[in-house]
């Protein structure tokens, strides 16, 4: 299960993150007046500073991911080859013709696209065979509030509605939206279906200044990799 923590904003954030148990860092770039935005030299030092984390012998570094709202595909290819980012996470309504023109311009990359959820309603929903034919190779699930904010909501999704998307794709999917270590039982059945890759939070992983906590994000990973005791047969 993979466990990406979104929105760091300097080195000692990375450094506090990636020791944490973070496989995956979100760093913000291309988010107009987002509060994690960066701008492109900060975002590639971050970057870079994701892969010389120090971490436990048996534990890769963090993978360092362009979370970005662009659709230029030839700014985001750009960038992400700039930076040495092989993950990008399509945040934006992006269209599928996005997609596709990431996967030729840089082929090597792992696309993820957002799947934006305001209720039981995901508004990619009638493109997710078209997102699939372009070469997306996980989705995200996250939800959006009734305003329209996407985005480090901390709004959580209706376990029902996840499934039902994971169901109606054929991709492995990240699920995103209020997650903490408190409510993994709520997700059991997302969390044992077969195409689920693993989770992605922020404000779960961060304390009531709004810090990243080490001791929030371990409990997350603890929580989340945990295997579910079972009651033995009487």
């Amino acid at each position: 299960m993979l466990l990406k923590v979104c929105g760091a904003t300097s080195r000692e954030e990375i450094a506090l993150v990636g020791a944490a148990g973070a496989d995956l860092i979100g760093l913000w770039h291309g988010v107009p007046g987002g509060p994690a935005d960066l701008p492109f030299g900060r975002f590639a030092d971050l970057a870079e500073a994701c892969r010389t984390v120090e971490v436990p012998a048996a534990r890769p570094a963090p993978e360092p991911m362009l979370v970005t709202f662009l659709r230029d595909p030839a700014a985001i290819v750009d960038a992400a080859r700039a930076a040495g980012v092989r993950w990008l996470q399509l945040h934006g309504y992006q269209p599928p013709a996005v997609v596709a023109a990431i996967k030729r311009g840089r082929p090597e990359a792992t696309v993820v696209k957002v799947l934006h959820v305001n209720g039981d309603t995901c508004a990619e929903r009638p493109l997710l065979a078209s997102y699939e034919r372009a070469g997306t190779d996980l989705f995200l699930f996250d939800a959006t509030s009734a305003q329209g904010r996407v985005g480090s909501t901390g709004l959580s999704l209706d376990p029902d509605v996840v499934i039902d998307l994971a169901e109606a794709v054929t991709r492995p999917f990240l699920l995103a939206g209020g997650i903490s270590a408190a409510n993994r039982p709520r997700y059991e059945k997302a969390a044992s279906h077969p195409r689920f890759a693993g989770i992605d939070v922020d404000t779960a992983a961060r304390n009531g200044t709004g810090a990243f906590c080490a001791e929030s994000i371990g409990g997350i990973r603890h929580a989340w990799r945990a295997v579910p005791e079972v009651e033995e047969a009487v």
